[in-house]
């Protein structure tokens, strides 16, 4: 019996194998949302955090999204170093340290120390991400690992919706310091989840021959172009992704949106949480390369309707562009598995880097092009990117074999 088994699986029932893997999927699913419920929640209060720290919108969206600085560092940081670590212990261990920034963010008035604690809130989230990955390649046979995967996107992209709206409410209601010790809170019960459903597991599987760091194996990945493509196509999914979701806010409040109304513009990810778990079954009937050309595609005409000032037109746009970022972004990471035989931890990390990279930089590009050149020039910016990653994606699946070594 593995440790998944003796963890997340519980005994069979009466409900036969179905509602047992229905029970891990939805544990597994809720452990993803409160991983990583913090990374964007931030950003449905960026207009009341440049009235409190009176600096400018590019100042706060670059401070509000250096926790993706933090999570490209710690996600090479465990995919060089972190073959030896207990994944149960790690994963609780860093969410129950993610609550200590998350609470000082209630009480700082100072931009920098803002930005510096939301860093480490990256280190500590992309570690229990990284690891829970990890954990769930492992422990969960070849069948099962398709769904455990899709449960943890669907959680992911659950964080994504429900964490922009409680973010707003809560600020609204309370303000900001509430909204951030309720976070806090919610970062010691993925702690608590973590330590009870992952509590037996067995010994971890090691993820190379003698379990150590091969600099040789990370110079095949960059060796290869289509692992490189994949990064690049990666790092402009999330430039794409948080310079549209971080300074659409300030869009939405001049249509006419208070702060409370604004929170509720993120049910607009309610459809890509149906959709992202179908990205597996899109990539094999039409292709990988197909896929995120036409996924991209899609998010190029959710980008053209943030142009309007039409509100019904808005919303729909920012629908289709999750829609298409997610769906494209899940169609990627599955290509970096499948690509890369041997080391797929380090391939992931280098992938997952190039992802958070480029959500740092879509946030300081789009901040300074919005203060200084407004909207329609950010919404030119953000339609060129993904035209490259269209671009970037056309030799894929035409490239030679996998990187085996």
């Amino acid at each position: 019996m593995t440790g998944i088994e003796n963890g997340l699986n519980p005994p069979r029932t009466s409900f036969g194998s179905a509602a047992a893997d229905s029970a891990r999927f939805a544990v597994i699913a809720l452990i993803a949302f409160l991983t990583l419920v913090d990374l964007f929640a931030a950003q449905a209060i960026v207009p009341a955090l440049v009235a409190k720290f009176e600096v400018s919108r590019a100042a706060i969206g670059f401070a509000v999204n250096a926790s993706t600085f933090g999570m490209a560092v710690a996600g090479l940081g465990v995919a060089f170093f972190g073959r030896g670590f207990d994944r149960r212990n790690g994963i609780w261990i860093s969410l129950a340290l993610l609550s200590i920034p998350t609470t000082a963010l209630a009480f700082t008035d100072d931009l920098s120390i803002f930005a510096a604690l939301r860093v480490v809130q990256g280190l500590c989230m992309s570690t229990a991400f990284t690891l829970t990955m990890a954990y769930l390649s492992e422990h969960f046979s070849p069948a099962q690992a398709s769904g455990a995967l899709a449960a943890y996107v669907t959680g992911n992209v659950a964080s994504n919706f429900f964490g922009r709206i409680v973010s707003a409410a809560l600020a609204g209601l309370g303000g900001l310091e509430i909204n951030f010790l309720t976070f806090a809170a919610l970062n010691l019960a993925g702690a608590l989840l973590v330590w009870s459903t992952l509590k037996k597991t067995s010994k971890m599987m090691q993820t190379s021959e003698d379990g150590s760091f091969n600099m040789r194996r990370w110079a095949y990945h960059f060796a290869d172009g289509e692992l490189r493509r994949t990064f690049a196509i990666g790092f402009l999914i999330l430039f794409t992704f948080i310079g549209t979701f971080t300074y659409v806010n300030f869009q939405l409040v001049a249509l006419g949106l208070t702060p409370m109304t604004l929170g509720l513009v993120y049910l607009v990810f309610l459809p890509s949480m149906l959709t992202t778990p179908m990205a597996g079954k899109l990539a094999g009937r039409i292709g990988a390369k197909l896929g995120i050309i036409s996924t991209l595609g899609l998010a190029v005409f959710g980008l053209a309707a943030l142009l309007s000032a039409r509100l019904p037109l808005v919303l729909s746009g920012l629908a289709l562009v999750a829609i298409g970022t997610f769906l494209a972004q899940a169609i990627a990471t599955g290509l970096v598995g499948r690509r890369a035989i041997t080391d797929k931890a380090g391939a992931s990390g280098i992938y997952l880097a190039s992802y958070y990279t480029g959500g740092l930089a879509g946030s300081l590009v789009l901040g300074q092009v919005f203060d200084h050149l407004g909207w329609r020039a950010s919404v030119g910016v953000l339609v060129a990117a993904m035209f490259a990653a269209i671009v970037i994606a056309f030799p894929i699946g035409s490239m030679s074999g996998p990187s085996r070594r």
